[in-house]
């Protein structure tokens, strides 16, 4: 089978006047679409999600003290190697409403709504903390965290970019 010059510069014309058209087309959605909805509300989406509590003690974090009286990991390939005590994967140091989470799926930043414990901010990484369907969730002591126990719930993740969320602010709808 021989193809003609002719027979393909048309269709190099028809190739790049459609790849045009389609470029002037998606910039013309890029530039009035409105990233946000009309009524100011940012919705998320529903997952159920398996829910896990820790706190910063060495025995929801795995460390303890050296014989210096210092901070270190207890087990795991940093045993023994000084652990910022209450500080975060992301930088940040912990509090109520800091999530960890496996950053794969949600990202540092992901705002979170979790029935029971309110909004939070994936701002961790845990050790056992491994697929889509799971969180740990801070609290300020052990005795919190094992209250908590573990939950199975429906919670809504927010889209990324979604401003944190005061802690007083309603359920989302």
């Amino acid at each position: 089978m021989v193809i003609s010059v002719a027979d393909m510069r048309s269709k190099l014309v028809i190739l790049t006047v459609a790849l045009v058209v389609a470029l002037l087309l998606g910039a013309c959605t890029l530039l009035f679409h409105d990233l946000e909805p009309q009524d100011g509300i940012i919705r998320g989406r529903y997952v159920t999600i398996e829910t896990t509590a820790y706190c910063a003690c060495g025995i929801c974090c795995d460390w303890k003290y050296n014989l210096l009286h210092q901070p270190v990991h207890s087990k795991g390939r940093h045993a023994g190697k000084p652990k910022a005590v209450g500080i975060t994967a992301s930088g940040t140091k912990a509090k109520p409403g800091t999530l960890a989470a496996d950053t794969r799926y949600y990202p540092f930043g992901t705002v979170f709504y979790i029935p029971g414990y309110g909004y939070g901010v994936v701002e961790d990484r845990g050790g056992d903390i491994k697929g889509r369907h799971r969180l740990d969730l801070y609290h300020n002591t052990h005795q919190e965290a094992r209250r908590w126990g573990r939950k199975k719930v429906q919670a809504v993740v927010f889209p990324p970019g979604t401003p944190a969320v005061p802690k007083n602010a309603p359920p989302p709808r």
